[in-house]
């Protein structure tokens, strides 16, 4: 699952647009913060000359490999316009890029996000061999993702600051046009990024099933999975994989933010979560339940921001601390998929969180996905 919402692949009309937002504009603007747009600011521009070739070779996922006979096609485009006029079925593209020294500072100390636009109909992207996306589902259980703009937040660890980074997107395409049709494509950081004080991003201990005693902190998680967070469980080795799944990870708040009131960032999941502290409970986002059904999932839970007050009777300031966080996945992807993750101070969240909420800023977000 994704963050931005789906755009129609035509424009209406202005003659047409023009009442559908005077009579919804007046609702919106009374539910501040709930359209799911998203402002970026561009860091490098990746649009224009890509490698192609039709086929499934799966060995082009290798940064390694050798696409120097590859064919040469402008991205975004449909391939059909692009000298591939009614072709169906498997392609791959390949993309080689450096970052600059300015490119770097944003990478370490910022997220940055790999935006890729509106993919037809199902996609995997690799960025130096490591998975760290995909839409929809390849065949035989085919279901198309082309009605969601890509982007994926990049892991320091899986990006090369000094040498060449290789973006390798598997494709398949059923019906009508296919491959990396519109939308941004490149790096791109947001422009309005609530930062953690205190990032707990990379290394999680994750282990699937669903035991009441993974919430405790004494519990030995030693033997579980380590998983780098945000990402997505199938991903990372368990591709189709729904249902239960817990996430571990110690910590000790750093001396900057002893006495603070904190909060618990853990971006957004998919598709619920329940969260523990030291063994207590502290919140959770949506509902689950042995055996729930996708149709009893709320269809929006996924997208929300997970934002979890901190009791400071619970905090350690001395000794280590653990967050236990139970996830269920009804379906498609899974897990602690984006950023921000973290703790941050009570006062900066709530003073990031009421510049989201004025209604200047969400009548400029609603105007953007709208048009």
């Amino acid at each position: 699952m994704y963050l931005t919402a789906s755009r129609s692949n035509e424009h209406a009309t202005m003659k047409t647009r023009i009442p559908a937002i005077t009579f919804i504009l007046p609702l919106l603007l009374l539910l501040p913060g709930q359209a799911t747009a998203q402002d970026w600011r561009e860091l490098i521009d990746l649009s224009g000359k890509w490698k192609f070739e039709i086929g499934d070779d799966t060995k082009a996922a290798d940064p390694a490999y050798n696409d120097s006979k590859w064919d040469v096609i402008s991205v975004p485009s449909p391939w059909e316009d692009e000298g591939y006029p009614g072709y169906d079925g498997y392609a791959w593209y390949r993309k080689h890029f450096r970052f600059s020294r300015s490119d770097t500072r944003p990478v370490l100390a910022r997220t940055v996000y790999l935006i890729l636009g509106y993919i037809d109909d199902v996609s995997e992207v690799y960025l130096n061999g490591h998975l760290i996306g995909f839409a929809g589902r390849f065949p035989p259980d085919f279901y198309p993702g082309d009605g969601i703009e890509q982007h994926y937040p990049l892991l320091p660890e899986f990006v090369n600051l000094e040498g060449d980074n290789v973006i390798a997107v598997r494709v398949y395409d059923l019906r009508l046009a296919g491959g990396i049709i519109k939308g941004n494509v490149g790096l791109f950081e947001p422009e309005d990024e609530l930062r953690p004080d205190y990032s707990l991003a990379g290394s999680w201990k994750v282990s699937l099933g669903d035991e009441e005693e993974w919430r405790e902190p004494s519990f030995d998680d030693m033997s579980w999975q380590t998983i780098m967070v945000p990402g997505y469980l199938e991903t990372q080795g368990h591709r189709d994989y729904d249902g239960f799944s817990w996430y571990r990870k110690k910590f000790f708040i750093p001396p900057s933010l002893r006495g603070e009131k904190l909060v618990l960032l853990l971006g957004r999941i998919d598709d619920a979560d329940e969260v523990y502290l030291n063994g207590e409970f502290i919140g959770r986002t949506g509902r689950m339940w042995h055996g729930m059904q996708r149709d009893e999932m709320s269809q929006e839970v996924w997208k929300k921001l997970r934002a979890y007050y901190l009791p400071p009777s619970l905090l350690k300031t001395d000794g280590e601390n653990t967050i236990a966080v139970r996830v269920y996945d009804v379906w498609l992807h899974g897990g602690i998929y984006d950023e921000p993750v973290g703790l941050v101070r009570r006062d900066k969240f709530a003073e990031w969180r009421e510049s989201n909420q004025t209604p200047a800023n969400f009548l400029k977000r609603l105007l953007r996905y709208l048009w």
